[in-house]
């Protein structure tokens, strides 16, 4: 549409601009995203709701993970606290999509329901990915992240290895004549073959669980988590013609882990170019192996 010497009207050009913003394949799939309604639970119910935290967990983790971090946060900073199941993960809905910006309409729509209008988003792995990519796409949504031990760069061992594990996951047959715990020895047996890892393979057994009929079944929505791998791996090419975030950014990492290169630094603050980098010495579970330096980090970042 062209003009000449001519006063655009403000809705008429306010339409012209949703119309172009639309046109993109980025803006139409992430327009075309049907939000879920995420389980979550609020501490601090009577803090401030000026800037609140919402936190999310990992692949395979829950909101129960947080519980411990959202109550000693609680008492630390003057902030509402809101952990979340992202979806197709602890007691949120399953459903047949799942990519970080999935998720952060997810997450979007949980603040729309709330009334806010601008968040503190702090999120490990997967929810790291998550938090970054609303914090890129919908900056105006997020003052500041916190992300924990993952990078917006894939690193060569992301997909193989969770092919491995999810394949695992998918294989685990365990008679209903056994209790939850020789199941649970049945599926470790199997799971370790493709974890390295006893603490991580701990971690997924969290959550098999077993039904009063007797089978036992995976809390999230393996399937679905297997068939979207590849997409919500490939997080820099879902946002990297997005512009840098430019709010403070704060990465948290294990030095055991190798879910972030130290090598990629540069290339994280192209898209962060307000960020630092913390190294702990602790593996990808962080905030379970270093809990003291991890929240020390967490609530000076949070204060400034």
């Amino acid at each position: 549409m062209y003009f000449t010497n001519q006063i655009v009207p403000k809705s008429l050009l306010k339409k012209c601009i949703e119309k172009a913003l639309f046109a993109s394949p980025m803006m139409r799939s992430f327009a075309n995203i049907t939000p879920i309604q995420m389980a979550y639970t609020l501490y601090g119910e009577n803090n401030s709701t000026y800037l609140p935290l919402i936190i999310m967990h990992g692949l395979f983790g829950s909101q129960r993970n947080w519980k411990t971090v959202a109550r000693t946060l609680e008492s630390k900073v003057d902030k509402m606290i809101f952990t979340v199941d992202a979806r197709n993960h602890g007691d949120s809905p399953h459903t047949s999509e799942h990519s970080s910006a999935h998720m952060a309409v997810d997450i979007s729509e949980l603040m729309k329901s709330k009334g806010i209008t601008k968040t503190c988003a702090m999120g490990h792995s997967m929810g790291g990915r998550t938090m970054m990519h609303l914090a890129l796409k919908q900056p105006e949504l997020v003052d500041r992240a916190i992300i924990i031990d993952i990078s917006p760069i894939a690193v060569p061992r992301d997909f193989h290895q969770m092919d491995e594990i999810f394949k695992a996951m998918e294989n685990v047959d365990i008679p209903a004549k056994y209790s939850l715990g020789q199941g649970r020895k049945i599926a470790e047996e199997q799971i370790k073959k493709a974890v390295g890892v006893q603490a991580t393979v701990e971690f997924i057994l969290m959550n098999l669980r077993k039904r009063n009929t007797g089978e036992f079944y995976w809390v999230p929505n393996i399937a679905t988590l297997h068939k979207n791998l590849r997409l919500f791996n490939d997080f820099q090419e879902h946002v990297k013609d997005l512009p840098p975030f430019r709010g403070p950014v704060m990465f948290i990492c294990g030095n055991q882990s190798n879910f972030v290169d130290p090598n990629s630094w540069p290339d994280i603050q192209q898209m962060f170019p307000n960020s630092e980098l913390h190294w702990l010495d602790a593996g990808h579970l962080v905030h379970f192996d270093q809990p003291e330096m991890f929240l020390n980090l967490v609530v000076d970042f949070l204060r400034r």
